[in-house]
């Protein structure tokens, strides 16, 4: 070997940790989104991108986000969370939906997942502990039983004359001790507010509704609490019509329910939930493992009442009610 070809094979070798490094740093992260339903709340999945670009991430430049959406078609999740598996993304977030958490926990063992919204991760065993979540999975809570009571105290506060309360629940839909925990919450918070509440199940799903509605006018009740489930969540047109044709005043547990026409909600802020999802992905490409980040709970909460819906009722809401919403629509 001449001393030009010495040089040029010293110059190679000395290149070849650079040409590595300069393709391991091209690497584009690809993120899964795995939904129930994009169409329930769009401000979600924008929130989480939101996120992102706040942390350095711009979807198409430096960042990858693969969507799949199962319509509401729950079944059809399995396949979406295998798709993913199959894409090899970095990492997957499921939307709030406890349902497609377990269903992406089932996947896969070894992908990081980050769920924007369970009601109890540790009942729902996605996590072996809030703080110290183990495996592969982790997120943000959105304390749902213990706001039952809090939507009861605004119902009341919002319609002071009511003292018959319509309680609709799904059994099991948030697991044994969520549920008893609910319906502790609003038992208790109904004896202080001087309310007899009256339950109605809707154990066989949406064909079911008509039929609790109808139980709920016979009994007379005067208002409407509809607890946490991905199913309401799902098939909420219908219950805000049914409420709606039944004139009995509800309050929900998220505003999806009052963007489609029902009167109020009040719970944790989902949009907030689904940006700071974008901080667990940030820390897990940067090397941290999904069992060693904490669940976190929300900070942010949101009262949001439609104002055209409590017109068509009939209702005045009170001046102090309006005056804490921090959403009113007109």
């Amino acid at each position: 070997m001449d001393r030009r070809d010495t040089v040029l094979a010293l110059l190679a070798l000395g290149a070849a940790p650079f040409a590595a490094e300069a393709q391991q740093a091209a690497k584009v992260p690809r993120i899964g989104y795995l939904t129930t339903s994009l169409g329930v709340s769009p401000q979600r999945p924008e929130a989480f991108r939101q996120g992102l670009r706040d942390l350095g991430y711009v979807e198409g430049r430096n960042l990858v986000i693969e969507y799949r959406d199962a319509e509401g078609k729950v079944d059809r999740l399995p396949a979406l969370a295998a798709e993913l598996v199959a894409l090899k993304v970095d990492v997957i977030v499921t939307g709030a939906s406890t349902l497609a958490a377990r269903v992406a926990k089932e996947a896969t063992r070894t992908i990081p997942i980050v769920f924007a919204g369970v009601g109890d991760p540790v009942e729902s065993e996605l996590v072996t502990s809030l703080a110290r979540p183990g495996g592969n999975v982790t997120g943000l809570s959105t304390l749902g039983p213990e706001l039952v009571g809090k939507r009861l105290e605004l119902l009341k506060q919002a319609l002071p004359g009511v003292d018959r309360v319509a309680v609709l629940w799904l059994p099991g839909a948030l697991g044994e001790r969520t549920d008893k925990e609910m319906l502790t919450g609003a038992d208790v918070a109904a004896r202080a507010l001087g309310v007899r509440l009256q339950f109605f199940e809707a154990t066989r799903g949406p064909d079911e509704f008509g039929r609790a509605f109808s139980d709920m006018s016979s009994a007379r009740a005067g208002a409407l609490t509809v607890l946490a489930g991905n199913r309401f969540s799902r098939e909420r047109r219908r219950l805000v019509d049914l409420a709606a044709k039944n004139r009995l005043p509800a309050v929900y547990a998220s505003r999806e329910f009052v963007d489609a026409g029902g009167l109020m909600s009040y719970g944790a802020n989902f949009a907030d939930l689904h940006r700071r999802a974008a901080t667990y992905v940030d820390k897990i490409l940067k090397g941290a493992k999904p069992g060693d980040l904490p669940v976190e709970q929300p900070t942010k909460f949101e009262l949001v009442i439609n104002l055209k819906t409590a017109k068509d009722l009939g209702l005045t809401i009170p001046p102090s009610v309006l005056a804490r919403a921090d959403d009113l629509i007109q």
